[in-house]
């Protein structure tokens, strides 16, 4: 039988984040806050390629765990020794991934006789706005723009989620990324994309903005994307004209996030909405968010810059709020991971 970890008032978590394409390793204080979190990207791994290969990714977080662990301890100025529990991503992301992630949290939560706890990725990015200096209160409406993930989101705890809409084919960050392979941008698709949006002028093509008046709340981006390939088709553009398809195309996306968002928070009743993902890192969706709530009688909320892009501190956060909550199983050294994982079923 395994035992079951006391509920701990004042913790240390160390989070752990390997679903993608980073390598984020984190601790959170449960008095103090967070204390330290060290993060690798493998953009320069991939880029040759043009986009994540699974293989090369599960090797560098191989390579990447350890000494990211002794950069947060020593930033920290702590010892494995004072670690109380562990956190790591389960799923959903890339399953070869995940399993770095899962292997290396167990073994060591078990050589450290403490709980280890697997988190949702989604959950993670969806609570990282409480790390900020002035955080939301519960309850919240949430848009997660995060990779594969566009969902509006009822947050009125942790662990309470209820779905209101979400994408039906493309999410918004695949759009941005697929749609900068079409433009011959480089890698990563999305920020470039919304570096060269900010270099044009929106309006001189045409775009939809699709389900925009579907009187719902869900998302569909394939079509748009579809929209910018009958405009590159069978012509050459200068730099001009691919930085206003950018702006045009930013603005098509960003018109249908901001909206529909405006709608939950009017749906619900509810005035905070908390933005997560990497794609909410992007300054024209957040100024236009900023100025909407503000109209709206509302406020908006975002992670702290560093904190949009995967990490091991929102990790962290999120199993410290879950263990803060119920008792947790010492490390095992068993394990499983869910490359798919709605964010319904934790």
């Amino acid at each position: 039988m395994l035992f079951l970890a006391p509920i701990l008032a004042l913790m240390l978590v160390l989070g752990i984040e390997s679903s993608c394409d980073e390598t984020g390793l984190a601790l959170y204080d449960s008095e103090h806050g967070l204390l330290a979190h060290a993060v690798h990207s493998q953009v320069d791994l991939h880029e040759a390629y043009g986009g994540v290969v699974p293989e090369l990714a599960s090797r560098d977080h191989i390579r990447r765990v350890v000494p990211l662990l002794r950069k947060a301890l020593n930033e920290a100025a702590t010892g494995l020794g004072e670690v109380d529990a562990i956190a790591y991503t389960a799923g959903p992301g890339l399953a070869g991934a995940l399993l770095v992630g899962a292997g290396f949290a167990e073994s060591l939560a078990m050589a450290l006789a403490v709980p280890a706890l697997p988190v949702h990725h989604l959950e993670g990015h969806l609570l990282s706005p409480l790390l900020s200096a002035d955080p939301p209160r519960f309850p919240f409406v949430a848009l997660l723009v995060s990779g594969g993930h566009t969902q509006l989101m009822r947050v009125t705890g942790v662990g309470q989620y209820e779905l209101l809409g979400e994408t039906l084919d493309d999410a918004a960050g695949e759009a941005f990324d697929k749609t900068a392979k079409l433009l011959g941008l480089g890698y990563p698709g999305g920020p470039q994309l919304a570096h060269l949006a900010e270099q044009g002028q929106p309006g001189r093509y045409t775009l939809p903005r699709p389900m925009l008046h579907s009187g719902d709340l869900s998302f569909s981006f394939s079509g748009l994307k579809t929209a910018v390939l009958t405009q590159v088709r069978n012509r050459t553009l200068d730099a001009r004209d691919k930085a206003d398809l950018c702006a045009e195309f930013q603005a098509a996306i960003i018109k249908v996030l901001a909206t529909k968002s405006l709608a939950a928070l009017k749906a619900t009743g509810l005035r905070q909405l908390v933005v997560a993902g990497g794609v909410g890192a992007n300054r024209a969706l957040r100024a236009t968010l900023d100025a909407g709530t503000q109209a709206a009688g509302a406020r908006v909320f975002y992670p702290e810059m560093e904190l949009c892009t995967d990490n091991g501190a929102m990790i962290a956060f999120a199993g410290a709020q879950r263990l803060l909550n119920a008792p947790v199983a010492k490390g095992s050294g068993r394990f499983d991971v869910r490359p798919r994982w709605p964010l319904g079923e934790v």
